[in-house]
């Protein structure tokens, strides 16, 4: 099974992530701030990675440091159930529709983190969440995990369809991505030999 565990203690936040990249989409999510923890929750949901999620932040001051700190413990631990990578298909997919929104999912767990965002929030919040934090998560997990990421919405009006179009969008590559090829499922997916 690739599974990881990590515990990351900062001044401003205390974060235990468990991960089960071959698991069934089970969750149990806790940060405190409620609409990302549904955004979580389907991330775990539509890409059938097990996932637990335990953050305590700062919330007194703002949510930031919660989903940023969030993102790099679930890109750490991602990064390690991953191991050497061997066998995956690596590069993933997905066009992402709810009701009026759709948005396009491209990824490649390269080793080469790298964040590519295009949104069309219309208010900056939704909960008490800001808008602008999607963003900072995909980078933050993007970063840890060690994956060229690409989100866009390609139209869409609704702010809380925008956003959860994205994380499943990016749930439904995920799945694509970490599955073992049958036909490579002993060999690194790179000419380099290395990921």
């Amino acid at each position: 099974m690739r599974t990881a565990t990590i515990s990351r203690s900062t001044a401003e936040t205390a974060i235990d992530v468990t991960i089960n990249l071959d698991g069934t989409g089970v969750y149990d999510v806790e940060t405190g701030v409620g609409f990302f923890d549904h955004m979580l929750e389907q991330l775990s949901r539509h890409s059938l990675i097990d996932l637990t999620v335990r953050t305590k932040g700062d919330l007194h001051i703002d949510e930031h440091h919660t989903v940023e700190d969030t993102g790099i413990a679930i890109g750490q631990a991602f990064a390690q159930a991953l191991g050497d990578k061997r066998g995956i298909t690596r590069y993933g997919d997905a066009l992402s529709p709810m009701d009026e929104t759709l948005t396009r999912v491209a990824l490649d767990i390269s080793g080469r983190p790298w964040l590519v965002w295009k949104d069309l929030f219309s208010q900056t919040r939704l909960g008490t969440m800001d808008t602008e934090m999607f963003e900072h998560f995909f980078h933050s997990f993007a970063q840890a995990a060690g994956i060229t990421l690409h989100v866009e919405t390609l139209y869409g009006t609704n702010n809380h369809h925008i956003a959860e179009a994205a994380f499943k969008g990016v749930a439904r590559a995920l799945r694509t991505a970490i599955e073992i090829d049958p036909r490579k499922a002993d060999a690194i997916p790179s000419t380099k030999g290395i990921l």
